[in-house]
């Protein structure tokens, strides 16, 4: 496969790209670097650095090259920054995306993978496991945007102009087993946000939310691993090459983990107990989020790696202390 990836200087986009060419695919990253790390960019990548919505250098790209499939990595992704500047969100997660994949469909490029988000779903009202065909109602402009652009993909495949696959990604976290890639920066990231303060990033870690209606009064979140979830991707695209279709997959594991759990398996792992302060809730969050993966496994016969958080935390604690003496 001759893979067309956009975001490939962040978190999940470089884990992917690490991916398609570990199993011997072709990759081209596309990335403003806005948000991204040069340095994750496998070398092995052909790497543009361009907006998505440059339709001169797009229209270049795909008039020069023949790419079996584009995953679409690119967009911000932080919660409550979404909250304070939703226009930037509207914007850079909407509107430019509408333009680059109007420009695919133009030169021919019809097979989508798009990096969704389980938040769309929102604040479920019962704690049960949520399925692909629950309603939807996100609770923040992060989550509206990603949603609105489902929508977008959901109507050119209905007119016929596409193929797509839509994963909705829950919690992802932990890093590359070798420590060639993780999470570099995202204050929205718990996981991320327990390593900085185990590592003495930071001297203690502020718990927004206590009083849930929850086991213990912390969020609930489904933690994927990003080791995982690449491989999600991989499994969709060659379904997404050699079909026509249009599905929507949930990316979790269907297990539930208060902020509280987190916080007590990183002390284990530790053999000391980290600095934790309790604050209020943070605007756009929900209580519960936890995936219902049955339909991917029943389609892929998916099998799980990392199904543990003892290793998603213990992956991304080695991934956090390569970078310890950074401020």
């Amino acid at each position: 496969m001759n893979i067309l990836l956009t975001g490939g200087a962040g978190y999940i986009g470089s884990h992917v790209s690490l991916t398609l060419l570990d199993l011997g695919y072709e990759v081209t990253v596309i990335d403003n670097l806005i948000n991204g790390d040069k340095k994750l960019i496998p070398k092995k990548a052909n790497f543009i650095e361009c907006d998505i919505a440059d339709e001169t250098k797009i229209s270049k790209l795909l008039q020069d090259n023949k790419f079996d499939a584009v995953m679409h990595f690119a967009g911000f992704t932080r919660v409550g920054e979404s909250v304070k500047f939703p226009e930037k969100y509207y914007l850079n997660n909407y509107e430019k995306p509408k333009k680059f994949f109007n420009t695919c469909v133009k030169y021919g490029l019809t097979k989508i993978i798009f990096s969704s988000t389980g938040s769309v779903y929102g604040n479920p009202i019962h704690n049960n496991k949520i399925l692909e065909t629950n309603e939807t109602n996100p609770i923040n402009p992060y989550s509206k945007s990603k949603l609105q652009l489902e929508k977008f993909l959901l109507n050119l495949s209905d007119s016929k102009k596409i193929d797509v696959i839509i994963l909705r990604y829950f919690n992802v976290a932990g890093a590359d087993s070798l420590n060639r890639a993780g999470l570099r920066t995202n204050p929205d990231n718990l996981i991320k946000a327990v390593c900085e303060v185990a590592t003495g990033k930071k001297d203690k870690l502020i718990v927004n939310g206590s009083s849930y209606k929850t086991k213990d009064g912390t969020a609930i979140r489904d933690f994927i691993h990003v080791s995982d979830l690449s491989e999600m991707h991989i499994l969709a695209a060659k379904s997404l090459i050699n079909e026509s279709i249009c599905e929507i997959y949930n990316c979790g594991y269907g297990n539930g983990y208060s902020v509280k759990d987190v916080i007590k398996s990183m002390n284990k792992i530790l053999k000391r107990d980290i600095k934790v302060e309790y604050g209020p809730d943070r605007e756009g969050d929900a209580v519960y989020s936890v995936a219902d993966n049955s339909k991917f496994i029943k389609k892929f016969n998916w099998k799980p790696q990392f199904n543990n958080l003892n290793i998603i935390l213990n992956t991304a604690l080695k991934w956090e202390e390569k970078f310890k003496d950074e401020l």
